[in-house]
Parts: C-alpha cells; structure tokens; sequence
C-alpha cells in the first residue's frame, strides 16, 4: 500500500509519484547490478602506473585485510610487468600513519624496489584520490593508469579517475580465503550505485579521447 502523503494525493499526481519512485528504484538495483558485474573482472592491461587506492588503517599501524589484499594485487601486477611504478593513494583515516604510507612498507617488503614507489597522502575520498592522483601523475606526464581496490569499488574509481582525463584500466583485488557474505555484497554494492546517481557528471564521464591527450 502507498505510503499516507501519496494516498491523499490527486490520482494523476499519485500515479506519476508511484511511477518515477519506481523508475528511481529499478535504476537504482539496475546500476548495482552493472556495479557487481564490473568489478568482478579483471581488466588490467599494460599501464605507466598501477595505482593503489587506499583503506582502513588499523591501530598501531597496521593494515586492514582489505588494504593488505590491494596491495598484493598491485605487487602482483609489477612483478608481471605490466606498469613500472605504483602510486599509493591515501590520507590519514581513524589511525595514523597515511594509508599510502601504510602501503608502501607494506610493498617494499613484499620486494617493490622504493624507487618504483609514489605517494599521494592527503586523499580521503575516491573523488580526492582520483584528483591528487591525476596531479601527481601529471607532474611526471603519465596518463594509463590500472586502478586497483575492491571489486564493489572499481566502477565509481575508473569514473572519477575518467574525469580527471586519465585513461583507466582497473583490477579487483579479493581478500584471500575470504568470500563477502551476500548480505554485504549486497550493501556495498547497492551503496556505490546510490554514490554514482547522486553525481551524473562522474557516472557519465567518459574515457579521454585522442583530441584531449
């Protein structure tokens, strides 16, 4: 039964109230279910950078399981040759230090040379990453990128990073031995889609054109 405001509504208005709630829903599960399905792909292709984006930090320092898992995705991905660097990306969160800097001890001992490493560490959100991201790498001239966070992620990611100019190629990283309940990939999943319609101009942005390189 519709809800009390709608049902003291004119017919015609009550109608068009139903239908466009309805569209905004069946959009909404619609987009979550493009959201699952790309970011359970691996998509990565050769790139200038691999960049890592941040999670949570936990106390004393060490990283989440999430944040663990982007990482070695990322190491896997130069020990293949497919990028010569990796930009880790992340501010400050609940726990100090940076997320990228958490990142970055974490690679060298997992044998990335410190040399290959970037750093962006003021980032606190996907739409900052993506921005301090394109400024760091525009500094050096570089421009393909492989995105690498968790598969629920990696859509609204390669959006941002699209409208920054950059062009993206993205990679999931899964948390070994560990498969998310249905219920949280439900949730995320669901969360990021909500995230994308709220901001037209990110959900439509394409990838760079030769004109723009």
């Amino acid at each position: 039964m519709p809800p009390l405001a709608l049902r003291q509504t004119p017919g015609s208005l009550r109608r068009g109230l139903l239908l466009g709630l309805g569209a905004m829903t069946g959009g909404l599960f619609g987009l979550a279910f493009v959201v699952d399905r790309f970011g359970q792909k691996e998509r990565a292709v050769a790139a200038e950078v691999v960049v890592v984006l941040g999670a949570r930090v936990l106390p004393g320092g060490e990283p989440s399981a999430a944040l663990r898992a982007r990482v070695e995705r990322a190491v896997v991905l130069y020990h293949q040759g497919l990028a010569p660097r990796l930009l880790f990306s992340g501010g400050v969160g609940l726990h100090p230090p940076a997320e990228a800097h958490v990142m970055r001890e974490l690679a060298l001992r997992l044998g990335v040379p410190e040399h290959v490493c970037l750093l962006e560490d003021q980032s606190r959100s996907t739409g900052e990453n993506a921005r301090l991201c394109a400024r760091v790498l525009g500094t050096l001239g570089l421009r393909r990128v492989v995105v690498v966070s968790d598969p629920f992620h990696l859509l609204r990611a390669r959006q941002y990073f699209r409208l920054h100019g950059l062009e993206v190629a993205t990679s999931p990283a899964l948390v070994p031995g560990r498969t998310p309940r249905a219920t949280d990939r439900f949730y995320w999943t669901l969360r990021e889609a909500a995230a994308l319609l709220l901001h037209p101009r990110v959900l439509l942005a394409r990838a760079p054109t030769r004109e723009s390189r």
